[in-house]
């Protein structure tokens, strides 16, 4: 493998409390802390083992989105990618891009960088589409390795143990790949200082998604966007009777 493409996100920060808009027509993100998305950094960690192993000479960091989505490329770069490619998308556009939209761009811009594998997070934690990876191998014709657990290369190709319902499945595949990281494939490391500020003098490159000929025009219309429905108190019964008569009572049989 010579070159890995890695994507990703800029999210609101998995600690913090997400608040609906008072008009319902999104989440609040101003003064919000944000971060890269926790599974893309398993995929920036993956990508850059490969390379310290010498399985790749490269590591392409690419975001999709807004101006501050230069903060996660940088993140990334920290951790050991070598540059990174910003595809800019104004605010107002982004809240309705799709995981279809940055598949197209993901799978146009891992041809033009000739990349072997493009390596995403199974999943990001603001919309929990799990679509991305899937989609760029469907629009690339590339074979697919999902909720990757473990990867080794071989010499034809890669061996994969992958996270299913009933434990885990081990699948070949040849490259070029896409892949989606899985929560226990590794532990990212920390960013340190001096890598903080090496990675302010890597090239990063920004485009549009017009320059890479594709049509982001929105599919979808936000309707309204609403809290989750709080929680009814539990409530102890005496007998089974009693309790059949409370899920009578509340419809619920």
């Amino acid at each position: 493998m010579a070159r890995v493409l890695v994507g990703v996100k800029r999210v609101i920060d998995y600690a913090v409390k997400v608040r609906v808009k008072p008009d319902k027509t999104g989440v609040v993100t101003q003064g919000v802390k944000h971060s890269m998305n926790p599974f893309d950094e398993i995929a920036v960690e993956e990508a850059v083992k490969m390379k310290e192993k010498k399985l790749a000479t490269e590591v392409i960091a690419v975001s999709v989105g807004p101006a501050q989505s230069a903060e996660v490329i940088r993140t990334a770069m920290a951790m050991g990618a070598d540059r990174g490619i910003h595809v800019e998308v104004p605010v107002a556009e982004y809240e309705l891009l799709q995981p279809i939209h940055i598949s197209k761009i993901l799978a146009k811009l891992a041809l033009d960088e000739k990349a072997d594998l493009v390596i995403l997070g199974k999943q990001a934690i603001d919309d929990d589409a799990n679509q991305t990876a899937q989609m760029t191998a469907a629009v690339l014709d590339w074979p697919q390795g999902t909720f990757c657990n473990k990867i080794e290369k071989t010499d034809a190709g890669l061996t994969i143990s992958r996270e299913i319902d009933g434990g885990l499945e081990t699948i070949k595949t040849k490259i070029p790949a896409v892949l989606s990281a899985d929560l226990r494939l590794n532990t990212p490391r920390y960013a340190t200082l001096p890598n903080i500020m090496k990675a302010k003098k890597k090239p990063l490159k920004k485009v549009t998604a017009k320059d890479l000929g594709v049509d982001t025009t929105p599919r979808i219309d936000i309707i309204s966007v609403e809290d989750p429905p709080v929680r009814q108190a539990g409530a102890t019964v005496a007998d089974v009777d009693a309790l059949v008569a409370k899920l009578k009572e509340g419809g619920h049989i």
